[in-house]
């Protein structure tokens, strides 16, 4: 355990005593005592030391209560802003260093799991229980081939619910079955054909003309995006889900919220910053004009990984074992990387990791945004089984701040 006040462990599980009882503002023998009456969990930790650690969800949820008591309006207005969990979910932990899916580390996954297995543990908890895709009864909307990804997905999704009639059904097992159609039509609304009978990847590979390694490094990067908790599409599609709308309805509404450029959209703007730094001829000059512009560098830092987006990190050692390390543009977008890190001290994060893979593997414009798409409705879905399963609305209430109407 670090001292208090380690901004490297500002995020790990386990607390301190001493960090525990500073975060709430009590004694160390008031700590114990929550301890001893079940309101925080305490474990022992590794070395010789006989230490303790508190969990860090207790602690805050401690806090939270706390500050909910004395200034209710603002602990509210945190919560929405990388602030304290506000929904329960089971499918996603982000522990200030890794990304695990009910309890599985996305990136082991990644390398060891098709995709199909991960949508699977992620929509039932387990490896194999959902209907496989080639078994699934297949749907061939109409291809819709003008404007950009996004806007073709959604238009697909919008005529394939209008044909499907198990569209409103949303018992868990054909929210499964749906979920694999609705994954079929946004392939097929990426690579502008059916993908008759092959799996997510493979279709893209394919279409894509990527094999070996590459098509590998396809796979895991679709993993690697399909959840991370409630980011504001995920948060977006259980809000859609809780009013009843039907799967389909929940992915056109968390396509809308991905391609912001504050959001999913991020990768598109690191796809064209990679670009641009591609046509400059000198890296560090034009990382400097670009910052003068005020202009952000795209896909670098994260909130939630002070110490670097293990995503990312594992995606750029992927592309160098991979044997891709000797391409030039795998030089490029590692120059790219030590560059901006050495100029604001943010690292890669997921974006630039799929802007970088999709310039080393040669995919077309736009990849990065697909890709992204692609693995986050696998999330999108999980979330709304969850929330289908609650029977709940979303309904949060506005704090009231413009003009007091006179009085009647």
């Amino acid at each position: 355990m670090t001292t208090t006040g380690s901004h490297k462990d500002a995020h790990a599980p386990w607390m301190t005593a001493a960090e525990a009882a500073a975060a709430l503002g009590v004694t160390r023998a008031t700590l114990y005592a929550y301890v001893s009456r079940g309101r925080v969990r305490s474990q022992a930790t590794a070395g010789r030391t006989r230490a303790r650690g508190y969990s860090r969800d207790d602690v805050e949820r401690l806090r939270q209560r706390t500050e909910e008591r004395r200034a209710p309006d603002q602990a509210a207005a945190r919560s929405l802003q990388w602030g304290l969990p506000v929904l329960e979910s089971s499918i996603a932990l982000i522990d200030g260093h890794r990304l695990y899916y009910r309890g599985h580390d996305a990136v082991v996954l990644a390398r060891t799991r098709s995709v199909q297995e991960v949508a699977s543990l992620i929509w039932t908890g387990g490896f194999g229980a959902p209907l496989a895709e080639s078994s699934a009864s297949r749907l061939e909307p109409v291809l819709a081939s003008d404007g950009p990804f996004i806007a073709r997905a959604q238009a697909m999704l919008a005529m394939a619910a209008a044909s499907d009639p198990a569209a409103f059904d949303t018992r868990a097992e054909a929210v499964t079955r749906t979920g694999w159609r609705i994954l079929q039509v946004l392939v097929d609304a990426a690579i502008g054909q059916h993908g008759a009978d092959h799996t997510l990847d493979d279709a893209l590979s394919r279409a894509w003309r990527v094999d070996g390694a590459g098509a590998e490094l396809l796979r895991g990067l679709l993993i690697l995006c399909a959840d991370h908790e409630l980011n504001v599409s995920s948060f977006t599609a259980r809000c859609v889900a809780s009013a009843g709308s039907s799967p389909y309805g929940v992915v056109i509404a968390g396509l809308s919220a991905l391609e912001g450029p504050r959001h999913g959209g991020s990768s598109a703007r690191a796809e064209a910053m990679l670009g641009e730094f591609r046509r400059a001829s000198d890296l560090r000059r034009a990382i400097v004009a670009r910052q003068s512009r005020g202009d952000r560098l795209d896909g670098f830092g994260h909130p939630l990984y002070p110490s670097g987006d293990p995503r990312a990190v594992d995606v750029i050692d992927w592309l160098r074992a991979a044997g891709a390390g000797s391409s030039a543009e795998q030089r490029f977008v590692t120059a790219v990387a030590r560059a901006v890190t050495a100029a604001t001290g943010e690292r890669p994060n997921l974006d630039f990791a799929l802007a970088a893979a999709s310039r080393v593997l040669r995919l077309p414009t736009g990849a990065p945004l697909i890709l992204f798409a692609l693995g986050r409705a696998i999330g999108w879905i999980g979330h709304a089984l969850e929330q289908y399963a609650t029977g709940q609305l979303i309904r949060p209430r506005a704090k009231y701040v413009g003009v007091v109407p006179a009085q009647l």
